[in-house]
């Protein structure tokens, strides 16, 4: 596995802090948080016990995950406290949506209120993938959708990888509306087409929009976010 260098885990985290104001204009919020940084730690007994449970490494990147959302959630005025998990799903606060991921020793999360979102998904990659991974990732269908117009082997390296990033992101979104026996099995579950600004995923399951998935390339890699609007009341 590629290792992530200080100065490209340090500048893909500025660039994710800078789309802050993007995020904002609709009502979400993001917070980012380093492996293993003083602030990345329990927030109470029961963090505790989900961390102590863990290998060393997943530790880490599970107590800075919890730092990033914690931090999302001050950035959106919502109560922060402890973030507990349902199967692999945080579970923030208030039942606020949320979603968090991390790479390369950086977490970063993105959060709402439930009274105007149902649903986030977010993903950060800064691994690259090579372009045969391509047949992991998208259907036959997909490859010729996604990968038309790449002009080098690193165009299409990095159409591969905000590919993955953009269907894991729709995948954590779809997951979060489902019960986990409806929810797609894997990403192959999930077609794409290139819109501008990322992709449009559409599951293979029913109960799950469309999501509109905006792919940003940040430090070496790509960050990825989708969300889903609460029904009206």
């Amino acid at each position: 596995m590629a290792v992530v260098s200080a100065d490209d885990r340090a500048r893909a985290g500025r660039q994710v802090l800078a789309l802050g104001p993007v995020l904002a204009a609709s009502g979400l919020a993001l917070g980012t948080a380093l492996d293993g940084e003083g602030a990345a730690r329990p927030a109470g007994p029961g963090e505790a016990r989900l961390a102590a449970a863990l290998p060393p490494v997943r530790r880490r990147d599970f107590l800075a995950g919890r730092c990033a959302a914690r931090r999302a959630l001050g950035a959106a005025g919502l109560p922060a406290g402890e973030i507990l998990r349902d199967g692999r799903r945080p579970v923030l606060p208030g039942g606020h949506p949320g979603s968090i991921s991390h790479s390369g020793g950086l977490a970063v999360a993105v959060v709402a209120a439930r009274q105007h979102w149902r649903a986030l998904g977010c993903d950060l990659e800064l691994r690259g993938l090579p372009p045969e991974a391509a047949r992991l990732v998208l259907g036959p269908g997909e490859r010729r959708r996604v990968m038309d117009g790449a002009a080098s082997p690193e165009g299409a390296a990095y159409r591969v990888l905000a590919a993955f990033s953009a269907k894991e992101a729709a995948f954590k979104a779809c997951a979060a509306l489902l019960p986990a026996s409806d929810a797609p099995a894997s990403l192959l579950d999930l077609t794409l087409r290139r819109v501008p600004g990322g992709f449009l995923a559409r599951p293979g399951v029913p109960g799950c929009p469309p999501l509109e998935v905006r792919v940003h390339p940040v430090g070496p890699g790509v960050f990825s976010w989708t969300a889903v609007r609460a029904r009206p009341a």
